[in-house]
């Protein structure tokens, strides 16, 4: 598993509760409905976008690469959001995006 936020890990430690169930609550969603891994990460990375969460765009985008995104589809779930959340977040969303897939090995 990748290694998890400090913000995050941080939460879970002193919130043992909380976390389960938001994570019961996260599995609980993907679990309600035929929407594969991938594209599920796909649609919560565009969300991330719009609310211009950098965590959890980077979080999706991890988890959508491992679920078998291609870097390009994630450029694109993202380019398709600028005529609804406008070009400056678009971009903003798109170096966050950066921060996570030049990480990768190639």
């Amino acid at each position: 598993m990748a290694e998890l936020p400090g913000q995050y890990t941080g939460i879970k430690k002193r919130f043992k509760k909380l976390l389960k169930a938001v994570e019961n609550l996260g599995k609980a969603t993907s679990d309600s409905g035929p929407l594969d891994e991938k594209t599920s990460h796909l649609i919560q990375l565009a969300a991330a976008a719009a609310i211009r969460s950098e965590g959890a765009l980077h979080s999706h985008t991890r988890r959508a690469l491992k679920a078998g995104a291609k870097p390009e589809e994630i450029y694109h779930t993202i380019i398709l959001l600028t005529s609804t959340i406008g070009f400056p977040t678009v971009s903003a969303a798109l170096s966050w995006a950066d921060d996570v897939i030049k990480k990768q090995k190639p």
